[in-house]
């Protein structure tokens, strides 16, 4: 993929969540700035979903895009806004920082990242692997790995940064 191609207005799509390690965003941020594009940050509230909308049911349809204002995720957004802000900060000299914004989904992670660059026309999705331990693996077995359904699922480049963190080091 040329950087003519990624250059202009579709920006390249990062996966964001509360606690991700910081090589994510560092990495989304520094490609960003070197191929000349927006960062689109994506935090997908997997607490909300979306309702199919049916005509004939009274059923009001969810929105993909849920408020940002909300309550429940008013404290969320804050502190990935300051993590997004600290990762461009750090992008390297002589190189201008990337125009960056964040927006709020709602549903399955993979699957609403994966809607998101389609009505963007991003041309590459970036996403973090999981943190190592039990816990974690466990929670992964049962939703699913994000970066694995999205290389399998949807047309798009995807970038997983991994947690760099040796192993020998991890207490988990």
């Amino acid at each position: 993929m040329s950087s003519e191609h990624i250059r202009g207005t579709s920006p390249l799509l990062v996966g964001v969540a509360p606690n991700q390690h910081p090589e994510v965003l560092q990495t989304a941020a520094s490609l960003a700035a070197r191929l000349g594009t927006r960062l689109l940050c994506a935090y997908v509230d997997e607490a909300s979903y979306l309702v199919e909308w049916d005509p004939a049911r009274s059923a009001h349809r969810l929105s993909l895009h849920p408020d940002t204002d909300a309550e429940n995720i008013g404290g969320v957004t804050s502190e990935l806004k300051v993590a997004i802000e600290a990762a461009v900060a750090q992008v390297p000299p002589g190189t201008a920082a990337a125009e960056w914004t964040l927006q709020t989904l709602a549903g399955d992670p993979a699957r609403a990242l994966a809607q998101l660059a389609a009505e963007t026309n991003a041309p590459m999705i970036i996403v973090g692997t999981s943190e190592r331990g039990f816990s974690h693996r466990l929670a992964e077995a049962l939703s699913g790995s994000v970066g694995a359904w999205l290389t399998h699922h949807q047309s798009r480049p995807v970038l997983i940064v991994p947690y760099r963190m040796a192993a020998h080091e991890d207490r988990s």
